[in-house]
C-alpha cells in the first residue's frame, strides 16, 4: 500500500513553515467562498469556509457517534483497517502517542474511521482497541459503517485518500494522513501519521485549538 498524499496535505505542509512557527495560528484548509449577508441591515461579506459533512456511525463499543457528538470538540481523523499489512500499524504506534498525550482532555476526540467494515465489526473493533491499549470509548473511538460513506467522506470532507483497489496490499488505498479538526469542523492541519516529526508538531498543534476562541 502506497502512502498516499492529497494535494490538500502537501499544501498545508509547506503552510506550517510559513505560519508563525510554533506560536503562530493554523490555518484553516480546503476550499473557501466569500457572500454577502447582512448584519444589523447593512451588507458584510463572510468567507465560508470548507467543513467536514454531517456522518453517523458505530463505534467500538456499538454506540453511535455523529456529528453531533463531535460538535464543539477538536479531533484528529484518519482511516486504516485492522488487516492492513503495511502502514497502518505505525499509524496507530504514533496515534496512541497522542492518545496518551491528551486522554484525559475532556474536549479532544480520536477519530478512527476503518475502511474494511465488512471485516472490522463492533466486536472486532473492540478487540483491537483493547489490545493496542485503549480500554474504552470515551477519547478515542474506532468506527465502522456503510463503506461508501466512509469513502465518500473520506475523500469529500476530509479531503484524503481511502478506496478499494485489489491491486494494492491488503486491497485498500488509502493515505496515512492524520487530519486536525477544530471545534468548527474545519480542517485546520494535515499530517503524516508514519513520521514522529509530523506527530509531534500535531501533538504541538492540539493545544492551538484547544485554547482558540471558538467565534476565531
Amino acid at each position: 500500500m502506497r502512502n498516499l498524499w492529497p494535494t490538500l496535505a502537501i499544501t498545508a505542509l509547506i503552510g506550517f513553515s510559513s505560519c508563525g512557527g510554533d506560536s503562530g495560528k493554523l490555518p484553516i484548509l480546503g476550499n473557501k467562498y466569500t457572500e454577502e449577508i447582512l448584519v444589523d441591515g447593512k451588507p458584510v461579506v463572510d468567507t465560508v469556509y470548507h467543513r467536514i459533512a454531517p456522518f453517523e456511525f458505530q463505534n467500538q463499543e456499538g454506540s453511535t457517534l455523529s456529528s453531533k457528538n463531535v460538535e464543539g470538540k477538536v479531533y484528529v481523523a484518519d482511516f486504516f483497517f485492522t488487516s492492513c499489512p503495511t502502514i497502518c500499524p505505525i499509524m496507530k504506534t504514533q496515534m496512541l502517542r497522542v492518545y496518551e498525550r491528551f486522554q484525559d482532555e475532556p474536549d479532544f476526540l480520536i477519530l478512527s474511521h476503518t475502511i474494511d467494515p465488512e471485516h472490522d465489526t463492533v466486536e472486532l473493533l473492540a478487540d483491537y482497541a483493547v489490545r493496542l491499549g485503549v480500554p474504552n470509548a470515551r477519547t478515542w473511538n474506532f468506527l465502522t459503517g456503510d463503506q461508501e460513506r466512509i469513502f465518500e467522506i473520506g475523500q469529500t470532507s476530509y479531503l484524503t485518500t481511502a478506496m478499494e483497489d485489489k491491486n494494492e496490499l491488503g486491497g485498500y488505498l488509502h493515505s496515512g494522513a492524520f487530519v486536525l479538526v477544530d471545534r468548527q469542523g474545519r480542517i485546520r492541519g494535515v499530517y503524516d501519521g508514519t513520521k514522529e516529526d509530523q506527530v509531534d508538531r500535531l501533538m504541538k498543534d492540539i493545544p492551538k485549538l484547544l485554547n482558540e476562541h471558538v467565534s476565531s
